[in-house]
């Protein structure tokens, strides 16, 4: 208890303390921040990479964080150099069975492949996953489909890294292996089936979209835009910019709405898999004149030249070898591949790290060259 002319004293004479102390707590907070802010680094602090003229909006711009933060999957990854030929050694199709692909290795690059295969794809299962649980000397057999479509998709492998290299290696050496799009798991991610039509109460035009799917980014374009144009060599155009062109949407060749729309559900898949915005590749300004892209459009144009290649060519032929749980749901069609599936969200896969370096037996359909 205080006395009572100390209360009065106060009651007389009443101050503010409540202001000099916020002002006190605010100053202090903020030394605190600029302290942390000088010490530790902005968190927040963005860089950007200018893929056009200045002043037209064409950037990328990324949270420095998040440039900094490799990708999990390249920790864990695989690798081991090549044993150099020293002449003369026997080679695996002499030592093995059935070895259709791969056979010009010495033996122990061979098996490195091997080992290395195992690991990228079936860590779990082993050698069994494409073998069997079955003596070494049986391994010639083609029993299980997994041997099959593997052999299958080591030629696709070599062919990507052989033949597309503008694509896989506009910047520098990169390349791709089974580890590319397999990350440890026997089946990628982010692979794609056929889905028809999604909107069930309608038919023809809106059947495809107007429904919420993974295909179509979650959003109400077209779902069948992979299927249109990384699998049927679809035309990737939109409406005339014409008014009053004197054409009708019946007409083969014209591009309708909903092929626009469907061109705008494949450019948003294709951000999203890369992590980039539109303007990574296009013009703002000028968004449909081909001669004014960046030069990141035209390795998209053979990334998707690529993309149609390996479906049609590699992945949809295996589809009678597959058994029925790895079909399709819809349609039981085989398996396919689209941007997703090697980049996962990253502007270059494995944030462009040199896969290929120790695999020069994947690098070529040919003899692989050591150096």
């Amino acid at each position: 208890m205080l006395p009572n002319w100390f209360n009065k004293w106060n009651r007389d004479n009443p101050t503010n303390i409540y202001g000099p102390a916020i002002l006190v707590g605010t100053a202090g907070v903020a030394v605190t921040v600029a302290a942390f802010l000088v010490v530790v680094g902005q968190p927040f602090k963005t860089d950007s990479i200018q893929t056009g003229p200045r002043g037209t909006g064409m950037s990328r711009t990324e949270f420095v964080s998040d440039l900094a933060k490799p990708d999990p999957s390249i920790e864990v990854m695989y690798t081991e150099a090549p044993y150099i030929p020293e002449g003369g050694e026997p080679l695996a199709r002499d030592i093995y069975q059935n070895v259709q692909v791969l056979g010009d290795l010495t033996e122990d690059n061979f098996n490195r492949v091997m080992l290395a295969m195992t690991d990228w794809v079936a860590p779990d299962q082993g050698c069994a996953y494409c073998h069997g649980d079955v003596a070494i000397e049986e391994y010639g057999a083609d029993d299980l489909y997994t041997k099959v479509v593997s052999r299958r998709m080591i030629q696709m492998t070599q062919n990507i890294n052989e033949n597309w290299d503008g694509h896989v290696n506009v910047n520098k050496e990169v390349g791709v292996t089974c580890y590319t799009c397999h990350r440890g798991e026997n089946v990628p991610s982010d692979i794609w089936f056929k889905m028809g039509s999604v909107n069930e109460a309608t038919a023809g035009w809106s059947a495809v979209q107007n429904r919420v799917t993974v295909q179509s980014q979650y959003t109400s374009l077209p779902s069948d835009a992979l299927e249109t144009f990384l699998l049927d060599y679809g035309r990737i155009g939109v409406h005339d910019l014409e008014a009053h062109v004197a054409a009708y949407p019946s007409e083969e060749g014209y591009p309708t709405w909903q092929d626009t729309e469907r061109t705008f559900s494949l450019m948003n898949y294709v951000s999203n898999s890369l992590g980039v915005n539109c303007v990574f590749c296009h013009n703002s300004r000028a968004f449909y004149d081909p001669e004014q892209v960046t030069p990141q459009w035209a390795t998209e144009q053979l990334g998707i030249g690529m993309v149609q290649e390996m479906n049609n060519e590699y992945l949809v032929p295996l589809e009678d070898v597959y058994p029925p749980e790895r079909l399709g749901p819809v349609f039981a069609d085989a398996p396919k591949a689209a941007c997703k599936t090697c980049h996962k969200g990253y502007q270059q896969p494995l944030q462009g790290l040199n896969v290929i370096a120790d695999w020069p037996e994947l690098a070529t359909t040919g003899a692989p060259v050591y150096e």
